[in-house]
């Protein structure tokens, strides 16, 4: 974990964060990642209770009605505690496991009851260590190695950093893989801005959205490398979406019944 030069009433809110190392395959089987997209909301999460999940800002208001403890909690933006202290101060006090920004958890009060981890970037590669192959957690293709496209890649071990695709769907992705997952269901990852996130209703606190902004640029980019360069029998990802974005040539879409025969 990084050492921080800081009084000690800011240690003191450190003393309690866990290195990612300590979770790193420490899992196996099958993981759900629940998102916010719209068709999360007719996913039947209770018949899944037994399988882990996780998940991340205001999609965490589809436990609320359930016994389910999210196996990890994941939150990038650090404007959403303030934008839905409501989902955030839930996600604290139910998630098995937290993982926010390293500056969030040093400069706030907050305590989740699960374990905290933090979160920081990927190091920017270089054309030597492309070749090299210095580190062969952070994946990244040739052609993506230059001056703007460096933080694009999949990270094998969030102790190294992670990429950041404009998404945080794309960080539980990274995650899922970190702890060991095999067979990973996204449910909810719509990607589509105009039909909006499964809990907002009119007059509720609206979130700002750039998935239209990024998707050519970041997230598409990011799929499709990870899809051809980290995706296989050893790490197998489906999505579960009623409208998905994302390419079934990248990421293969099922429904039920065929999740259903895949977690027997």
């Amino acid at each position: 974990m990084e050492v921080v030069q800081a009084h000690p009433a800011v240690d003191s809110k450190l003393s309690h964060v866990r290195d990612f190392e300590e979770c790193r395959h420490t899992e196996s089987g099958a993981v759900f990642i629940i998102a916010s997209g719209s068709s999360a909301k007719d996913f039947p999460i209770e018949e899944f209770a037994h399988v882990p999940m996780i998940t991340m800002n205001g999609a965490i208001s589809l436990f609320s009605k359930t016994a389910i403890r999210p196996h990890f909690y994941v939150c990038t933006d650090m404007s959403f505690p303030l934008q839905q202290p409501e989902f955030f101060a839930h996600a604290m006090k139910i998630s098995q496991r937290v993982a926010l920004w390293a500056e969030y958890a040093r400069r706030t009060n907050v305590r989740p009851a699960g374990t905290l981890f933090t979160l920081k970037r990927a190091p920017k590669q270089t054309w030597l260590d492309y070749f090299l192959r210095r580190n062969k957690n952070l994946v990244q293709s040739r052609a993506l190695i230059g001056q703007r496209t460096k933080s694009i890649g999949f990270s094998k071990n969030l102790s190294d950093g992670f990429y950041d695709a404009r998404t945080v769907a794309y960080l539980a992705l990274q995650l899922a893989h970190h702890l060991g997952f095999n067979k990973v269901f996204l449910v909810g990852v719509d990607l589509n801005q105009s039909t909006g996130r499964f809990y907002e209703t009119t007059g509720s606190v609206l979130s700002p959205c750039g998935l239209d902004k990024h998707y050519h640029t970041r997230i598409l980019p990011s799929l499709k490398l990870m899809s051809s360069k980290v995706m296989g029998d050893d790490f197998a990802v489906y999505n579960l979406s009623s409208s998905p974005r994302i390419p079934d040539k990248l990421i293969p879409r099922i429904d039920l019944p065929t999740l259903r025969t895949l977690l027997k």
